[in-house]
């Protein structure tokens, strides 16, 4: 089945287990919005569930819109070396953590403009850890009902609770906390190492027809 997908910031459980076990086209027409995942996502760290949120330069005014592959990523602020030390310092204690902490600290310390091209490098590297094929394949124009593709463009919006069927596994800090469900597939990595692509093939999709 071919599904019409956003490219998110460190894909959560949901939209990750979405791409391993389907045809993806990644949908790069679209305007940017706000509150959604293109530019957060959730972590498990010893306060509970953490947002890391990646900030951006915002166009108002006469420009009005902006489309997600012209969004630029506010530099000024050194949020990747943020991101980077809140996820060294919520999983240093998991099992897998230090196995792929060389291949993924490229993520927080090599500098993009775009946060398009930003998310999509990320998702690279994050595939290469799971030692899975990302096959890159992307829309060429924007449209509300898309043709000849089941439309999974709504599990962008960060908002919106969907029904997972998540199956637990140990977390950090789990027994503080209980099981957080439909993070970032960073927490099942470091947590489940190379057992997760097993677990994100073997994920339920049933909200995907929700």
């Amino acid at each position: 089945m071919t599904l019409l997908l956003h490219p998110t910031y460190l894909p959560n459980i949901a939209t990750f287990a979405t791409l391993v076990q389907n045809s993806i086209i990644w949908e790069v027409c679209d305007n940017y919005q706000k509150q959604t995942y293109r530019n957060r996502a959730f972590i498990c760290t010893d306060q509970g569930e953490f947002m890391l949120n990646i900030p951006i330069k915002h166009v108002g005014g006469k420009e009005g819109r902006q489309k997600y592959k012209d969004v630029k990523l506010d530099n000024d602020y050194r949020w990747q070396r943020q991101h980077w030390r809140t996820l060294q310092t919520a999983y240093r204690t998991s099992p897998f953590f230090e196995y792929y902490e060389d291949d993924l600290a490229p993520v927080f310390m090599k500098n993009h403009s775009y946060l398009l091209d930003f998310n999509l490098f990320a998702i690279d590297i994050i595939a290469g850890c799971l030692q899975f094929k990302n096959n890159r394949r992307y829309t060429e124009l924007y449209e509300s009902i898309p043709k000849g593709v089941l439309d999974a463009r709504f599990l962008v919006n960060a908002k919106k609770t969907i029904n997972i069927k998540q199956k637990d596994y140990t977390q950090v800090f789990i027994s503080r906390h209980g099981f957080i469900e439909n993070c970032s597939v960073l927490d099942l990595l470091f947590n489940e190492g190379p057992a997760s692509l097993d677990y994100l093939m073997n994920q339920n999709l049933d909200f995907l027809n929700a």
